[in-house]
């Protein structure tokens, strides 16, 4: 794990995450434990795990399973045993009194990419001793592999699915890039909200939009009956390609926020967006695509390019019509993403920026692993039987 930040930037970033925490991480902190209760077995011990040699001082006997309540969730872990009795991780009582500080400890290891040094200096002041390059590759590893699985996992079914894509600051070739970072969510057939996957790349053109909804679709993405999202660069065409007969429904707020563009006068602005809200908010198909002939009718000539742009781009957001009545209203926006977005950036601040775009994709699968976990064990997002309304 290499480090291009500057010294006084890591300790700003130090002391963000010192100020806001940093929450949802809680299976992340108990790994970063069990690896420090491991480590320090292996020094109680001497040797490492089968070998051999005269400075052996016992032998392992397993782990204890524990279960530990904190501040950010239960932390599962496991506690190294010895056969000959006598020995207690001191690491265990010092993270657990200090779950603030494993949590810096976290974020300088495995999100910022800090330097080797940095993190031996901390890890040292959680549990009183230093860690070399190869533990601390571990240790990373370990975090890796955990995330890539559940990026990788299996999928199912998903009758909706959002789709969203961000930005986030990443040293590149000597320079600061903007790199793109999409999400997708799916709604279940009980109705629950679920987090199918997150990409990271320095383009949001069409390849990382095609590559993201492969590997969807590879995973076992199916029986999906709509898709919503803005209209991102390269979306359009990347979902045409890989899911060609899936409806596509265009954000109606970001819709209500492009159509500003195009009104000549601030004057009309009020009046353009109580129309076009008009349009969303009709009963039915039929009675919208008639509001919105009256809208291309009434301004062609007090406002011609509002007009005109409302001929192509409107219509796009009217396909959550052939929809139940009651999953229109969450279903009509990309909102849902939205809001994921809010609090991956409430995170992603306090790196500042991002060595690598390994970094910027460990950081935010945990986020959003973390989110979509929570939402699994909340209330139903929609109600998926038909016969009812919400």
């Amino acid at each position: 794990m290499t480090c291009h930040k500057q010294d006084n930037e890591g300790t700003s970033a130090v002391g963000l995450i010192a100020e806001r925490g940093l929450d949802g991480l809680g299976d992340a902190v108990s790994m970063l434990i069990n690896e420090a209760m491991r480590m320090e077995r292996e020094r109680h011990l001497g040797v490492s795990p089968y070998e051999r040699g005269p400075e052996r001082r016992g032998y392992a006997n397993g782990y204890k399973a524990k279960t530990v309540k904190s501040r950010i969730g239960a932390l599962k872990l496991a506690v190294p045993q010895v056969r000959e009795g006598g020995f207690y991780p001191q690491s265990l009582d010092k993270g657990l009194r200090s779950e603030r500080a494993l949590k810096l400890a976290l974020a300088e290891m495995y999100v910022s990419g800090v330097s080797t040094r940095k993190v031996a200096r901390i890890t040292q002041q959680l549990c009183g001793f230093e860690v070399s390059s190869t533990e601390v590759s571990r240790c990373a590893a370990s975090l890796d592999e955990e995330l890539s699985a559940w990026r990788e996992r299996d999928l199912g079914a998903y009758p909706y699915v959002v789709l969203d894509a961000r930005y986030e600051k990443m040293r590149h070739g000597g320079s600061v890039v903007d790199c793109a970072v999409l999400l997708a969510m799916g709604v279940t057939p009980e109705g629950k909200r679920e987090l199918l996957g997150v990409s990271v790349a320095l383009t949001e053109a069409e390849v990382h939009w095609r590559t993201f909804l492969a590997d969807l679709a590879g995973r076992g993405l199916h029986g999906t009956k709509l898709f919503v999202s803005d209209n991102h660069a390269g979306l359009k065409a990347a979902r045409v390609a890989v899911f060609p007969s899936v409806p596509w429904q265009r954000c109606q707020f970001h819709l209500q926020q492009n159509a500003s563009h195009y009104v000549p006068k601030k004057s009309l602005k009020a009046r353009v967006a109580a129309d076009i809200r008009a349009i969303f908010d009709a009963p039915d198909a039929v009675e919208a695509q008639r509001q919105l002939e009256r809208f291309i009718t009434a301004y062609e000539t007090a406002a011609p390019n509002l007009a005109a742009w409302a001929e192509t781009a409107l219509p796009e957001g009217l396909t959550v019509f052939i929809l139940p009545k009651h999953h229109r209203t969450r279903m009509r926006t990309s909102n849902a993403v939205e809001r994921v977005n809010k609090e991956i950036k409430r995170r992603t601040r306090v790196a500042t920026l991002f060595p690598n775009e390994a970094s910027c994709l460990r950081l935010i699968t945990a986020v959003v692993m973390e989110i979509s976990e929570d939402w699994q064990t909340g209330r139903r997002y929609l109600n998926m039987n038909e016969d009812d309304s919400e």
